[in-house]
């Protein structure tokens, strides 16, 4: 196998698509078609199959793209290493949920972007921590947080960052009295997506309780949720780094909620056979120097 077929192979797996592979790298879709065949016949396994209309990557194929990325990523080095280049270049795509990007993240990247002007960042959004996960197995990101609570990872190496604060917010003028989790019952529930790991732990705080709210409206954009809550359209449950500035502000009115279930923490994870070229490993102890810092976060007004 050489370069050129691992490169190809690379970005059909991303993208699952052989005309649009053809199309990135300027080839004749039967270029691409062949060099993924030699590279099956080599291997002995076949990497895509496909289902109807659908091209999919194999298990042989889900593992071989790990590698093929190491093998690519340690040829670039090289290159650079021979020519003298000593300022790293390539691409790093991050997975984070709304709120780590626009609460969190900011400080970290202007910083990072300092040292590596020549890396370009690309941001995988993840509505949920599973899809976090399912990005990281299958290689469509380098590096992703996760939000959630601590627990054994199998393929992933995760580190815990900081614990979550959560607050319960309504309309500083809404018109009924809600003191407790009891008078939820009639109000109307402002949700994140499903498998949002807060989401859940709400949604199981109020089961535990016996109540069971009829009104729910589902948002994809936490930012929505807290417009819809000034508004006075419903009760949220969003982590206090989202909210604090809005309660403190009087925007929002923070109801008295306390959660039984483990503790949620922010997380950062990537693949156990991720390579770790230079600027992974770099951004990977920025963060931790960043979050593990006492008041970072609270001289930047970000928490």
């Amino acid at each position: 196998m050489d370069i050129k077929q691992l490169i190809t192979f690379k970005n059909a797996a991303e993208n699952l698509n052989f005309t649009q592979t053809a199309k990135i790298l300027n080839f004749a879709q039967s270029s691409v078609t062949a060099q993924i065949k030699a590279l099956e016949d080599e291997i002995g396994k076949p990497l895509f199959e496909r289902l109807g209309k659908r091209l999919i990557l194999t298990e042989a194929g889900h593992k071989f793209k790990l590698y093929a990325e190491k093998m690519i990523r340690l040829n670039e080095e090289a290159f650079m290493a021979v020519n003298g280049e000593e300022e790293p270049t390539g691409t790093l795509i991050i997975g984070a949920q709304e709120s780590q990007c626009t609460y969190r993240l900011p400080l970290i990247l202007k910083e990072f972007k300092a040292t590596f002007p020549k890396v370009k960042l690309i941001f995988k959004p993840a509505h949920s921590d599973e899809m976090a996960r399912n990005h990281l197995m299958e290689g469509l990101v380098d590096v992703a947080f996760i939000m959630d609570t601590s627990k054994p990872e199998g393929s992933l190496r995760v580190e815990q960052l900081i614990k979550e604060e959560f607050k319960m917010v309504i309309a500083p003028n809404h018109p009924k009295p809600v003191l407790s989790i009891d008078d939820l019952k009639d109000e109307t529930l402002l949700l994140t997506e499903m498998g949002c790991s807060y989401r859940m732990m709400f949604e199981d705080s109020l089961k535990s309780a016996g109540v069971y709210p009829l009104n729910k409206i589902e948002f994809s954009s936490i930012e929505a949720i807290k417009q819809c809550v000034i508004a006075g359209l419903g009760i949220a449950l969003l982590p206090e780094m989202v909210v604090k500035k809005d309660i403190k502000e009087g925007r929002m009115k923070e109801i008295p909620w306390k959660d039984s279930t483990s503790s949620l923490f922010t997380q950062i994870a990537w693949h156990k056979d991720k390579w770790m070229t230079s600027p992974l490993e770099a951004f990977i102890n920025l963060t931790r120097k960043t979050f593990l810092s006492d008041d970072y976060f609270n001289q930047k007004g970000f928490s």
